[in-house]
């Protein structure tokens, strides 16, 4: 009796895949038609920085509006997702240099949000060491007119491996495993995050009442500074200008000022504050055809919001172009898939997983009421990108065992393009959190790192931070599992224990 449950149980599970026929066709649309270095360009030349909320970012999303009309699909809207109420911000011009003891120019990104400077200012630097709120008070009625420079916490340390690099077989067999029994009595250590938020919340009310010029960090290497952000709401005062510059040019005037230099800076910088106080989607579908299973939903996606510094092309540019090129994909076989395709470009996900939470609150499930709606039950599949333009090895599954046997059988067709790895690791810090906290199959893709930890987030992160044989590759594999999944007469089920444990909703960064 137990080995005839056994074999009903395999039955059950056992999954098929799309003919070979199909997916020749998939891979011969997207490598011999291919469209990546066009929506390349577009997704970052033409769009631009897409920080969240901001001018630029309104203008990508109708942009890209017309670009997934223009690639047939249907439905193509621009959806709003949530409050946001830090608004809009944007950085119009741009000047930072070193004048005394001689002049250098400088390669500066201004914090996100931060303020303007009174047109040019020039003002002598000074370094604000503050360990506690108690040694401000040794600053105080000094620093009117100064630029202040925040001490140098990032020291350079030469790297002997590649700057660009693929994930060997080994290390795809190490991810393959399953990592819960190792994590049975692992605990996280805690650090202190809210003595370090009250001092430095403490630092910056103190500098804007003495009057400082600006503020200096350092951050980021190469002489390439990363993009950061400041707390501020609509509503409030300006917040006082804020610039990023590479370690080496703030560390270069650190050292001066320490050893008695007298160090004078420069400074223009001109940013705009709008009070657009929503965070959109932007989202577009092939319909499904299947009387029963239509209003089902696999859905695909990335986020569309960048950074300011750069063109946002690895982060998250890839995703979006990966996932407009397998809708195109899609679209040119004219297939008509049974379930409905849903591409979902969110906004908000640096600032905290704006649009894709909002979209789940909207569609998936109302937190306040502990209650799924409607569209809980017909969210068959999300497959997002957000993890630079490396090829996909294969996917985190999130421990979700009942996703296997799935892709299991949709990967066959796929394994000579190296999608290989199942693994049930989690992965986290992107849109596909929005979904698994609910116990619904989202997943995230195993990539190849090449260059993204020096890259992402900086002002580098441009149209060359992209590589496009791996973009083409990878939005393949999408079309081919998102048609799998649509056409599957089954799909991965919710987690066991779902909706009922589903845990309360995550804060805001």
């Amino acid at each position: 009796m137990l080995l005839a449950a056994l074999c009903c149980i395999q039955v059950a599970i056992a999954q098929t895949c799309l003919p070979e026929e199909i997916a020749y066709k998939v891979k011969n649309e997207g490598f011999a038609n291919s469209k990546i270095t066009e929506i390349s360009q577009f997704m970052t030349d033409d769009l631009g920085p897409r920080l969240a909320a901001s001018k630029m970012k309104l203008r990508a999303e109708k942009m890209v509006a017309d670009k997934l009309t223009e690639l047939g699909l249907s439905n193509v809207r621009i959806e709003f997702a949530s409050k946001f109420d830090k608004g809009g911000w944007d950085n119009e011009k741009n000047y930072v240099a070193m004048t005394a003891p001689y002049y250098c120019s400088f390669a500066a990104n201004p914090k996100a949000w931060s303020g303007s400077t009174n047109g040019l200012v020039k003002g002598e630097c000074v370094v604000l060491d503050a360990q506690t709120v108690a040694d401000l008070d040794k600053y105080k009625g000094q620093l009117a007119g100064k630029i202040v420079l925040m001490p140098a916490t990032q020291t350079y340390e030469m790297v002997f491996t590649p700057l660009a690099t693929r994930l060997s077989e080994e290390q795809l067999a190490t991810i393959a495993q399953d990592p819960r029994p190792n994590n049975l009595n692992r605990r996280r250590p805690m650090g202190n995050w809210q003595a370090m938020r009250e001092l430095q919340q403490a630092i910056s009310t103190f500098l804007k009442n003495e009057n400082v010029l600006a503020v200096i960090s350092g951050s980021g290497t190469f002489n390439v500074p990363h993009s950061r952000g400041v707390q501020y709401k609509v509503g409030e005062a300006e917040p006082t200008p804020e610039i990023i510059l590479p370690i080496e040019d703030h560390g270069r005037m650190v050292r001066m000022i320490s050893k008695g230099e007298k160090v004078e800076m420069e400074l223009d910088v001109k940013n705009t504050f709008t009070d657009n106080q929503k965070i959109n989607n932007v989202i577009a579908e092939i319909p499904g055809t299947d009387p029963k299973l239509k209003n089902e939903i696999i859905l695909i996606g990335g986020h569309l919001d960048s950074w300011h510094g750069g063109t946002g092309g690895a982060d998250n540019a890839s995703g979006c172009i990966v996932m407009m090129e397998a809708m195109r994909i899609i679209k040119a076989l004219g297939i008509s898939p049974k379930r409905t395709i849903r591409i979902a470009l969110w906004g908000g996900e640096e600032q905290g997983l704006y649009g894709s939470r909002g979209y789940a609150d909207t569609y998936l499930y109302n937190s306040e009421k502990r209650k799924p709606l409607s569209g809980y039950d017909k969210f068959a599949l999300y497959l997002n990108m957000d993890n630079g333009s490396g090829r996909f090895r294969g996917i985190y599954l999130e421990e979700n065992d009942l996703a296997v046997p799935f892709f299991e059988a949709w990967k066959k067709p796929i394994e000579s393009l190296g999608f290989k790895t199942l693994t049930l690791r989690k992965t986290g810090g992107t849109d596909h959190m929005s979904f698994d906290r609910l116990g619904l199959p989202a997943f995230q893709f195993i990539q190849d790192d090449l260059e993204y930890d020096r890259t992402y987030h900086t002002v580098m992160d441009t149209y060359e931070r992209l590589s496009l044989e791996d973009l083409t590759i990878d939005a393949t594999i999408v079309a081919w599992l998102a048609i799998n999944a649509a056409m599957d007469n089954d799909r991965i089920p919710v987690k066991p224990g779902y909706p009922e444990n589903i845990p309360a909703p995550m804060g805001r960064r």
